[in-house]
């Protein structure tokens, strides 16, 4: 029988280059094959995961793999534009950089001079904040975040704030020993890869996986168990978990005695300024009861023995541990099962089993490594006990108005039984872990002509350290590190517009924006926003005077600027991510990587790095320009290699002074070459009596003072208690010099207890008429698309092209809803007309969509037909920036009260049954907007020969 001949092995590219995938926040390693033309150029003809990266090891998923058609999008834009239309229709002339620097001079310089804080300047997830933010610093504007603070603040600063690193970009489970994996409203665009990765190897190892999430979705799918919580209540169910683990004894009493504050002796005195806050020496140490000695010692002696239940009598006044605070909150039988099963939407059996068994696996199947390490206090242990228990949480609990106290006590459950920085549990990666106290405090000094006094974001640890005028009002456009949002780590963008608009607290002169899609699927109230955008005075003026943006592609937001800044795709740029920023290490290593130009733009666009380099410098912004004047950095490559942000440390650790010094080291011209060679990345391995116990063990601690993440060791204790809560707290109780407004000083004393609480988020002051708004409503990215970018793409197009409302069983069968129906879903703030799905995996009481893949037409270069702008459509629309008028004058935030997150997740609406639009397109109509780069071709082949 004849066989036909077959190449199974075809010559796929003349040159493989490796460098880091963007199309996602993983930022996986990345082979881009590249194939000879006969013009003598190369083309990009094939991308695969690079097989020897340290966070993907060769696996890509379907975004990495659609980057090809990512870079050759037809929506990308050409060169540098201003706007001849009005805004929002798209009408722009291309002109040259010359011109296109000469304007954004023009305006920025006068406001640099006379008042910085005119100037907004906030980016999307762009990965390069540590040099954006230095830019805003050098050039004086408080006015700096990125997108953050409607994303993961609360996650981030949750974990912060309590053990000094949290999930996601700081951590990640112990896959190779854990044995009960735990998911908490996880977003499916985030770390893909290293948790797709990581669950299979888990699976393989035997160990049970658990989804705890409204949707049974993507990695909810393939858990072994799932329970579909009501949105808004994780906080409740895991403080009953607490309740549960707790009463039953199964709680790691060495683990918290030695390295938490626990058993930290807590100020008892009424009439104290510092009632609520931990006793201190007269070096300002902790004090903890020594057991032995039956006195206070301080909690970092090499002898002491600390007491979880002692007391310190004094004056009449009983000082007592954490820990008995601890018991006497969670033992009470308000977070019994049977008292939070109703709301959480989880019967009392369901949670009891979950408890057990997390008590089951911790300490039944605890772990013990045979590996010596030495503590902080110089007491030295023979092996490392792991209880492998592990948790991963993210947007999911983080976007409602209680997430902070949320992730607080997802913390608070893994540190009980101690799975955190042990063998099986929760792991920290390098730069973390690191305490609230060792990053910086926010800044917010304006001065003319001169650079910000410090770094614009940060932690704060009491009123002293607000964002605030003399005169008490709000230093930042934002409101970010004020009394109404007071530990706002990553700023408020999503506030930064409304703002603006209204002119609360003050008017800008300038909105400069990178990557933030803000007029369309990253703003809560999109339609407002665009009419805020656009819209003009009595005088005829725009209300926001000037608007420069810079983007790769033509989208929602571009329609809105004055002025472009035309960026690169990301095979086209240097990128640095950065130990200063958001590196790509792992539990095991410190490790970061670079992006290159694996091909030349063929267009006359720059990266945006570059761009902010080149106004640095003509601006004169201090670390720009030499002493002459002259432009210190030739682009953002230069910047990359130069830059020392402290003696010896800059953006990358790498083959730093004569090539062989790693973490530390003068300034390497040769370095970006040697990371090319590398493909694209550098590791550097922890010691392996470094890897385990990272915040108290010494050799952790010397490991990363010799590779430069601390100039000195920090070993700290984990916070159960917060004591900048509690600082906030006695303010709003009237201590203290620096007093909050009187209509939020109950709100104050209510959220920021200092041990996590949970509080409701779904009353009518926060959505409406409770009596009419009665279904909760989410929407999430899918894991295929990325932000905008991903429904611009061919490929992935074909993936999600529409998205329609998902109903539970219960709403579908009660309003009798059938394929192909249609519903209108109304909220306090607007309504939507939307097709609907049936789907029975979801919390019986919440309908949800895919997020960003409706799209407004003339956007993206898609076609007028395109599902995407017919059928396809944004919960957005029902969402507003700010509450429900509370008739007190007030402008209320949809946000965080402690950190200011946008509370995307706690929209409640009504759903009714409709017929079908005649033109089957979903509504509301956003209207068109003129393509700057026309149409996308009818039928878009790419085909490298």
């Amino acid at each position: 029988m004849n066989q036909p001949v077959l190449n199974l092995s075809p010559k796929v590219s003349d040159e493989v280059r490796k460098t880091t995938c963007y199309m996602c926040a993983c930022r996986c390693g990345i082979d881009v094959h590249m194939k000879n033309q006969p013009d003598g150029t190369q083309k990009v003809a094939y991308i695969e995961g690079n097989r020897d990266h340290p966070v993907n090891r060769g696996v890509l998923c379907a975004k990495g793999s659609a980057g090809i058609m990512q870079h050759n999008a037809p929506s990308r834009l050409r060169a540098p534009m201003k706007r001849t239309g009005e805004r929002g229709s798209g009408k722009f002339e291309e002109i040259s950089w010359d011109e296109a620097y000469a304007i954004a001079e023009s305006w920025l310089r006068p406001i640099r001079e006379t008042n910085p804080e005119k100037l907004a300047f906030f980016t999307g997830r762009d990965q390069s904040q540590s040099f954006t933010s230095w830019w805003a610093q050098a050039f004086g504007t408080p006015n700096y975040a990125a997108h953050g603070g409607f994303c993961s603040v609360n996650m981030a600063a949750g974990g912060i704030y309590t053990m000094g690193g949290a999930f996601w970009e700081f951590g990640q489970p112990d896959w190779d020993r854990t044995k009960l994996f735990i998911l908490f409203g996880v977003a499916e665009d985030h770390d893909s890869n290293p948790i797709k990765m990581g669950i299979g190897k888990a699976k393989a190892n035997g160990a049970k996986i658990v989804g705890v999430n409204p949707v049974r979705s993507g990695y909810n799918a393939v858990a072994d168990d799932w329970f579909g919580i009501t949105p808004g209540t994780d906080g409740l169910l895991i403080l009953s978990l607490v309740h549960c683990l707790m009463k039953a004894g199964k709680i790691d009493l060495e683990y918290l005695r030695d390295f938490t504050d626990a058993p930290v002796l807590i100020d008892a005195d009424p009439d104290s300024e510092t009632h609520g806050l931990a006793l201190l020496d007269d070096d300002g140490h902790k004090l903890v009861w020594d057991r032995a000695e039956q006195r206070a010692r301080c909690y970092d002696a090499d002898d002491v023995a600390p007491d979880l239940t002692g007391i310190w009598e004094i004056d009449g006044h009983k000082h007592r541990t954490v820990f008995q605070h601890m018991a006497d909150k969670y033992l009470d039988a308000q977070y019994a099962p049977e008292a939070v099963a109703e709301r959480v939407g989880i019967p009392a059996g369901r949670i009891r089993a979950l408890a057990s068994e997390i008590a089951r696996v911790a300490f039944d199947e605890a772990i013990e490594i045979d590996r010596q390490w030495t503590d902080f206090r110089g007491r030295t242990h023979q092996t490392m006990k792991g209880r492998p228990v592990s948790f991963h949480a993210m947007r999911g609990i983080s976007a409602h108005a209680n997430g902070f106290q949320t992730c607080r006590a997802l913390h608070l459950l893994q540190i009980i039984i101690g799975s955190v920085e042990t063998p099986g549990g929760f792991r920290m990666k390098p730069p973390y872990p690191k305490p609230a106290t060792a990053h910086p405090k926010p800044h917010s000094k304006v001065t003319p002509g001169a650079p910000l006094d410090g770094p614009h974001l940060g932690f704060v640890h009491g009123p002293a350290d607000l964002a605030l005028k003399p005169d008490g009002s709000p230093a930042r456009i934002d409101k970010a590190f004020t009394w109404e949002n007071p530990m706002s780590a990553h700023g408020m963008m999503h506030m930064v517009i409304s703002n603006a608009h209204a002119g609360d607290p003050y008017k800008i002169d300038t909105l400069f924006m990178y990557m933030a899609n803000m007029a369309w699927n990253s703003s809560m109230n999109t339609t407002g926003t665009m009419k805020m955008l656009a819209d003009k005075d009595a005088n005829g003026d725009y209300v926001i005077p000037h608007i420069i943006y810079s983007d790769a592609y033509s989208s929602e937001m571009v329609a809105f600027a004055d002025l472009i800044l035309p960026d690169t795709t990301y095979l086209e740029r240097h990128d640095c991510i950065s130990l200063l920023d958001r590196p790509i290490c792992e539990a095991e290593a410190a490790a970061d990587a670079i992006r290159w130009p694996v091909v030349e733009p063929d267009r006359d666009v720059k990266g945006f790095q570059s761009a902010l380099v080149d106004l640095g410098a003509r601006l004169g912004l201090p670390g720009f320009v030499r002493d002459d004047g002259s432009p210190k950095f030739a682009d953002y490559a230069d910047y990359i290699v130069s830059h020392e942000r402290r003696p010896g440390v800059g953006p990358l650790m790498g083959w730093r002074g004569n090539g062989d010094e790693t973490g530390r080291g003068a300034p390497n011209p040769a370095q970006l070459d040697r990371y090319i060679e590398n493909g694209g990345f550098c590791v550097a391995h922890i010691p392996d009596e470094a890897q385990f116990y990272k915040p108290w063990n010494k050799a952790y601690q010397d490991w990363a003072v010799e590779i430069g993440l601390f100039d000195k060791p920090a070993p700290y204790i984990f916070t159960l208690w917060c004591e900048p809560l509690r600082r906030f707290q006695l303010a709003a109780e009237g201590h203290g010099d620096r007093q909050p407004p009187d209509h939020l000083r109950e709100r104050i004393k209510a959220t920021m207890d200092p041990l996590p609480i949970w509080y409701p988020v779904d009353g009518a002051d926060r959505c409406g008429d409770t009596d009419e708004f009665t279904v909760h409503a989410l929407t999430q990215r899918p894991m295929a698309m990325y932000h905008s970018w991903g429904s611009q793409n061919a490929w992935l197009r074909q993936i999600h092209g529409r998205n329609p409302m998902y109903l539970p069983t219960e709403i579908w069968e009660k309003h009798g809803f059938v394929d192909d129906s249609w519903a209108r879903i109304t909220s306090p703030h607007g309504d939507i007309t939307v097709p609907v799905a049936h789907m029975p995996a979801l919390n019986h009481n919440t309908i949800w969509t895919w997020n960003a893949i409706g799209k407004r037409k003339g956007a993206w270069a898609l076609h007028d037909n395109a599902p995407e702008t017919n059928k396809g459509f944004l919960l957005n629309h029902l969402i507003h920036e700010l509450l429900p008028p509370k008739q007190d004058g007030m402008r209320w935030s949809n946000s965080d009260p402690i950190t200011g997150q946008a509370a995307w997740f706690d929209l409640k609406v009504r759903i009714e049954k409709v017929a079908a639009p005649a033109d089957l397109k979903s509504e509301p109509d956003a209207g068109s907007q003129v393509s700057p780069v026309g149409k996308g071709p009818d039928d878009l082949e790419w085909v490298v020969k």
